[in-house]
């Protein structure tokens, strides 16, 4: 084809990182003169309705019950795609994207979840002439997400890469571009200007609290009850999202030197102004902190990939892991008074750091519909 190929890229909302995924690999393809269209593969292609309530039995057991969910997740790691176990809640969706695919003569599709990477493998298999790359969207390797009808894997990490290869995936269809993230967090800052910006001290370490797209799940109320109690000077900078009720517990308990801020657009601003960032693992946000190579304390991550995610940061020695609230105090005075311990993590953080990610993948995508003319 004589113009550019048109991607499809399918995400999911089962908290916010799918999304933010799918958005900045979208926007790196359009950026490098591609058409492209992002799609929530749950709400388009099976139903707004279905969409709507599994989220919210996700977000119900995640609260509840976090345990039944990292069983869900170990088990399905067991399960073979094509196990009717599954019951086709891997290819839900077919029928529609089907339809959508030859309507919009889309060349490619790149998957950011595994449901809409089975939906495609599934009509790979039937002859559909799509080209498709999966995203992982955290640092593991799950069975979930390995399908036959895959022309290209983009992982986070070596180790990844290395799983997929034991797993029998050839290494010609793996890329290590790491999980594509906005752009921004690969500029340079200015943390002293910054501090002044928000009306932080310089004289005094930062350390930034959050947990993602549902903070409640984070344990925030704990840790800002550990930095009061603190025998060290540090000022607090807390991200509630859009958690008003949760902002505002926070700010009516907060000392003078913490700031509680709801959504923020400009997260790469605060991490670049912090010491330390204090977080659940959800992979989107390790991502962003290993771009800006903010030490990591990590702290309250749920079952399932979440844990998965705290132990590959821990095996690179780039984050630090507790267990609870005196935990947390312990290893904050530790990283806040000892220069050399930041400085480890730093340089621990530098070596997975990988520049612009989402750019990575886009070069993946657009090396498979410009090298070969069969579709």
């Amino acid at each position: 084809m004589a113009h550019d190929p048109r991607v499809l890229v399918l995400s999911a909302t089962y908290g916010s990182g799918h999304n933010q995924v799918a958005h900045a690999v979208s926007q790196a393809l359009v950026a490098a003169g591609t058409e492209s269209a992002c799609v929530d593969h749950f709400r388009t292609f099976v139903h707004p309705l279905f969409d709507s309530v599994t989220r919210a039995l996700y977000l119900a057991i995640l609260r509840a019950v976090p345990g039944v969910w990292g069983r869900v997740y170990c088990l399905s790691n067991k399960l073979p795609v094509h196990s009717p176990l599954m019951f086709g809640m891997n290819r839900l969706g077919e029928r529609r994207l089907a339809s959508y695919l030859a309507e919009t003569r889309s060349r490619a599709v790149v998957s950011v979840h595994p449901t809409p990477a089975g939906a495609v493998s599934a009509l790979k298999a039937k002859g559909f002439p799509v080209f498709h790359a999966t995203v992982f969207t955290d640092f593991d390797v799950h069975t979930q997400w390995i399908y036959p009808h895959v022309e290209r894997y983009c992982v986070p990490s070596e180790e990844v890469a290395e799983g997929l290869a034991a797993r029998g995936i050839s290494k010609e269809r793996i890329a290590v571009t790491g999980i594509p993230i906005r752009e921004r967090f690969f500029r340079r800052l200015d943390g002293r200007t910054l501090r002044a910006k928000y009306g932080l001290r310089e004289d005094q370490p930062v350390a930034l609290v959050m947990a993602g797209a549902h903070p409640t799940l984070g344990g925030l109320t704990r840790v800002l009850h550990v930095l009061k109690s603190l025998p060290v000077d540090c000022q607090g900078v807390f991200v509630c999202g859009r958690d008003r009720v949760l902002a505002e517990r926070i700010l009516r308990d907060a000392s003078p030197s913490v700031r509680v801020f709801g959504y923020v657009e400009a997260v790469e601003e605060l991490m670049a102004l912090s010491d330390v960032l204090v977080t659940k693992a959800g992979a989107v946000t390790l991502s962003e902190a290993i771009a800006m190579e903010l030490p990591m304390i990590l702290y309250r991550s749920l079952p399932g990939q979440e844990d998965a995610n705290q132990g590959y940061l821990e095996r690179a020695g780039a984050a630090l892991t507790v267990r609870g609230e005196e935990d947390l105090g312990r290893i904050l005075i530790e990283l806040l008074t000892d220069p050399a311990l930041s400085d480890k993590m730093k340089a621990n953080l530098r070596r997975l750091r990988r520049p612009d990610p989402a750019q990575a993948v886009a070069r993946e995508i657009l090396a498979l519909t410009q090298n070969d003319e069969r579709v």
